[in-house]
């Protein structure tokens, strides 16, 4: 067949599909924004104002609209249900238990950040009664009601991370433009879950990082020098 006559068979084809002829599932995304805050991993999560699980701890998140993509969904999601903009993202996993909501059949598309705490300024968003930062390892022990599948979500969410803190460099997202070693370290030591050995730490990142002219005051310490990561 023609080219032209293809285009012509498939516009006809176009007029009379019908398309109510298959189910279709609703999609939303829900967002995960990950911070290092006291020495502890922790998430944003709002109080949900609505049903189902009214009054549960849930993670911002929204139906993705007909006219958005479900990248500008995300970004939408997190400035409605938690005040935050201007975010880098990226996709997690897709959740498609049937009976994840009660509510219909819904598809959701998970997205994960991890941003430094100084940069997250929470507010309380359209749906939700409040908006905070709560400790991944008490969510995730808690018997506390959790909304929907957002637990799982969560786990996920953290064993992503500590995957890509091994292999990438993913964890300079949390960094201050200057750090100590000691500093970063810790920070590896909270996204790994596990205590590090100095040396062999400093091995690791050493191709990552530069030295920069600044020491601390070491008023209580022995001086310590600020690092930059090279990226």
């Amino acid at each position: 067949m023609a080219k032209k006559d293809k285009i012509k068979a498939e516009q006809e084809f176009l007029k009379t599909y019908s398309s109510e002829a298959f189910e279709k599932p609703s999609v939303a995304v829900d967002i995960l924004v990950f911070t290092v805050e006291d020495g502890r991993l922790k998430v944003v999560t709002v109080r949900r104002q609505e049903y189902p699980f009214k009054g549960d701890l849930a993670l911002p998140g929204v139906f993705v609209g007909m006219s958005e993509s479900v990248d500008d969904a995300a970004k939408r999601g997190i400035r409605e249900e938690a005040g935050l903009e201007d975010i880098y993202f990226e996709q997690l996993y897709t959740f498609g238990e049937v009976d994840r909501d009660p509510r219909m059949r819904v598809v959701s598309i998970a997205y994960m950040a991890l941003v430094p705490v100084e940069k997250i300024h929470l507010r309380t968003g359209l749906r939700s009664e409040k908006t905070e930062l709560t400790d991944v390892d008490e969510i995730l022990g808690s018997k506390e009601g959790i909304a929907f599948d957002h637990r799982q979500i969560i786990e996920c969410g953290r064993e992503r991370i500590r995957s890509k803190t091994e292999t990438t460099s993913i964890a300079f997202n949390l960094m201050p433009e200057e750090f100590t070693l000691p500093e970063l370290q810790k920070v590896y030591e909270i996204l790994l879950g596990k205590k590090l050995y100095k040396a062999n730490f400093r091995k690791k990142v050493a191709e990552l990082i530069s030295e920069t002219d600044h020491m601390t005051s070491g008023d209580a310490h022995r001086p310590s020098r600020y690092y930059k990561f090279k990226g």
